[in-house]
């Protein structure tokens, strides 16, 4: 009687469920997916219960997409996985009369939020000579597929094994005056009566910086320009100019081995990396991972290990070539994104996802999900507009979810108004 009362219950959710998937596929296919915004878009949808390892709902989940800054994801993947608590600040190692350094990718180095500066007071406190030694840096100052006339756009540093200052330069600008730092480099200020707004430039070929203003206009902004990294006698010039001192170059490293020095707590950077969707460092993220399993950098080489290594179980093969999204050669489906999401939270205590992930009202969510039910990623490219994360119901379920949308002819807006209206019934009404 007992086994008949277990198999009884057994069925009973088994039909639930199932009910639950139909209405959800009824629902999401004439209030959603024949929406104005979604209806001429190529999308796919993929929602997923860790805990019964049922999906509630798929649509085209198995499609490839242009995923955007949703890479990002993949990156925090890797992050989590290879750089232990802490990240890689550089590898040094010294003798009688000198220091020698090899950079690891931390993007933290003498960047205005991150306090913290070990590196630093290594370099301010000795008094041998300091040498700079090359990693080994396969990549290229930017990713493949990224648009090369975005260069002196804030949200494209170029990539460096060394990085500076997040490798931009910072300019304050108040009426007739500008600050740059550092101010290693040229800035041509070029007053202009007829612009309605503070316009920053750099030439394409070299540090030359240009800032355009209203000379009406009495405000006080701020603005982020990337300069050209260039070689490591380039890096060299920047040291110098930082710690007023001589630094020489090793064409070879020395014999013997060298230190690890830790930086920043990993969170205090993944953090921000989702939050404001910070591209610079998710692609030094890889770099680091790289530089601290090989000793050299090689972003191409890194995908392949993690994909290899942790992602053998991907239910569909990933075409992921860099780590923040801004190529248009990435292609991932939204069952990728699932099995990622899943694997770490199976992996790492969620409130340390809830915390790294933006939830409604916050970061890149910011007027989204004021209810605060989601933890997600967005992802933002012409045509290309995505979310993935983690969505925790009413009844107190914790789903995996993944909605990617490529070909839009409607706005960016209207698309995540769409999305956020799927998700919002699902949170109330499951």
């Amino acid at each position: 009687m007992r086994n008949y009362i277990i198999a009884c219950g057994v069925v009973l959710l088994a039909t639930t469920a199932n009910a639950q998937q139909a209405a959800i596929a009824r629902w999401a296919a004439t209030e959603v997916l024949q929406s104005p915004p979604l209806k001429d878009a190529h999308t796919g949808i993929s929602i997923y219960e860790p805990a019964t390892s049922k999906y509630w709902y798929q649509y085209q989940d198995e499609k490839y997409f242009s995923p955007a800054s949703n890479t990002k994801i993949f990156s925090l993947f890797t992050g989590l996985k290879l750089l232990g608590d802490s990240l890689p600040a550089a590898r040094y190692l010294e003798n009688d009369t000198a220091i020698f350094i090899k950079g690891t990718g931390d993007p933290t180095f003498l960047h205005p939020d991150f306090p913290y500066q070990p590196l630093l007071a290594l370099l301010q406190q000795t008094k041998k000579q300091i040498w700079l030694v090359s990693t080994g840096n396969a990549n290229r100052r930017f990713g493949p597929g990224w648009a090369w006339s975005d260069y002196p756009d804030y949200y494209q540093p170029e990539l460096s094994e060394m990085p500076m200052y997040g490798n931009v330069v910072r300019i304050r600008h108040q009426k007739d005056s500008s600050w740059m730092t550092p101010d290693l480099y040229n800035l041509t200020l070029l007053p202009d009566d007829t612009s309605s707004e503070v316009l920053t430039d750099r030439d394409e070929r070299n540090n030359n910086f240009s800032i355009r203003y209203n000379r009406k206009d009495r405000s006080t902004s701020t603005y982020e320009v990337p300069y050209i990294t260039g070689s490591i006698l380039d890096l060299k010039e920047r040291l110098e100019d930082t710690l007023h001192r001589s630094i020489g170059v090793a064409l070879t490293a020395p014999a013997g081995k060298f230190t690890l020095l830790r930086s920043v707590p990993v969170d205090s950077m993944f953090t921000p990396m989702m939050h404001r969707s910070d591209n610079f460092f998710a692609e030094q993220t890889l770099m680091m991972s790289s530089a601290l399993l090989w000793d050299s950098i090689n972003t191409k080489r890194i995908i392949r290990y993690v994909i290899d290594t942790y992602l053998t179980s991907l239910p569909q093969e990933a075409q992921w070539v860099d780590g923040s999204g801004l190529s248009r050669y990435n292609l991932l489906t939204p069952r990728d994104f699932v099995t990622v999401l899943t694997d770490m939270y199976k992996s790492y205590p969620k409130q340390r996802l809830w915390e790294i992930f933006p939830t409604g009202g916050k970061g890149t969510l910011k007027n989204y999900y004021k209810e605060q039910f989601v933890h997600a990623k967005t992802g933002t490219l012409t045509g290309s507009v995505c979310l993935s994360g983690y969505l925790v119901t009413k009844n107190n379920k914790t789903l995996v979810f993944s909605v990617l949308v490529n070909n839009n002819r409607e706005s960016a807006t209207s698309v995540r108004r769409a999305v956020e209206k799927l998700l919002t019934k699902i949170y109330k009404d499951y």
